[in-house]
């Protein structure tokens, strides 16, 4: 059965990839402008929740100017293609990893590198300081988009077919699948395992016939994507906790009316209170299916292994990028506030 949905989710996505190309400035039969936003998760993703709350609020104050539609599951080909369509034009928006806007720009390597969160209050304190945020988010206009919102997906954590991960020496010699990023293939190397680069969607047939033992995601990886059909460890090594984004063509948002720029701009807003409402419950119910119809087993070893091996990147960072040094204090600076407020029990 999920031979035959890819097959199907394959031969829809090509016919509405020709359609966004063909016809991506063009209106719809009532003469609204069709707004097209892809993604690749499923539908009972936070994600994917979050913008049908997008497209309900921007219809509720525009619908008689804009039809919006979401795409989800890759539809409309994966996230770097989406990336790709997003730049020309041809289709409004897209939801990307921050790992593939890193080949796009140099400031996205920043919330790539492992264990530069030390909480996840931390994390959504400096994702929500625009003082760090807007330059990235800005840093793309010239290749023709630019970010319009930051979308949470959790801690990356490592999950493997059969073999647990407990210590950084359990992942020498396995084929990790990484998302498609100089960082995160540096991360793989030092900690010993062989890092696979590759598009979402293809992970779970790459599981399934053993091209790949594992692969590093948010627990949603495992019921929303099936990945715990085939994988049956999820260890919490929390090397990495990287934000999706939501970017917009250029032309689209600086070619839109004050006045309805102003709605999209709220909207945007609502994704990011949406998806971030809906993401702790989900996790939750994750884990609970994962453990309890898939047969998952968590494990919870000591990350201090982990951590030691992966900051030299830090340095390295800093010294390859050194724009980047104000952002990185920036986020240690939020980091010290949670540190301090957890000892001292507030």
């Amino acid at each position: 059965m999920r031979k035959l949905y890819g097959v199907l989710f394959l031969s829809l996505g090509t016919v509405l990839m020709a359609s966004a190309l063909t016809g991506c400035a063009g209106g719809g039969s009532d003469g609204r402008r069709i707004v097209r936003i892809g993604h690749n998760q499923a539908t009972d993703h936070p994600t994917h929740v979050a913008l049908l709350e997008f497209e309900s609020y921007v219809e509720s104050k525009l619908g008689d100017k804009y039809d919006i539609e979401v795409y989800p599951s890759e539809l409309l080909g994966s996230q770097t293609d989406m990336v790709q369509l997003t730049q020309t034009g041809a289709i409004d928006f897209c939801v990307a990893s921050n790992s593939i806007l890193e080949t796009f720009s140099d400031n996205y390597t920043l919330f790539n590198m492992p264990y530069l969160f030390t909480s996840s209050e931390a994390y959504h304190d400096s994702m929500d300081d625009e003082a760090i945020t807007g330059p990235i988010f800005d840093s793309t206009k010239k290749a023709g988009f630019e970010a319009v919102t930051w979308i949470d997906a959790g801690t990356r954590n490592f999950y493997t077919v059969s073999t647990p991960i407990q210590s950084p020496a359990d992942l020498k010699g396995l084929k990790i699948r990484v998302q498609q990023s100089p960082t995160n293939v540096e991360m793989m190397r030092l900690l010993g395992g062989s890092a696979t680069p590759m598009g979402f969607g293809e992970v779970y047939t790459a599981l399934q016939s053993k091209i790949i033992d594992g692969a590093e995601n948010n627990e949603m990886a495992l019921t929303s994507n099936g990945h715990g059909d085939v994988c049956k460890y999820y260890s919490y090594d929390m090397h990495q906790m990287i934000p999706d984004i939501l970017i917009g063509n250029c032309a689209f948002l600086d070619g839109l009316p004050q006045e309805e720029r102003e709605v999209f701009e709220e909207g945007f807003a609502v994704v990011n209170q949406v998806e971030r409402a809906e993401w702790t419950n989900a996790v939750e119910a994750a884990k609970e299916k994962a453990e309890n119809e898939q047969g998952v087993q968590f494990l919870y070893p000591d990350t201090a292994p982990f951590q030691e091996i992966c900051v030299s990147m830090h340095q390295t960072l800093l010294e390859q990028y050194p724009d980047l040094k104000p952002f990185y204090d920036a986020i240690q600076v939020h980091n010290q506030e949670h540190m301090q407020n957890t000892e001292g029990g507030t």
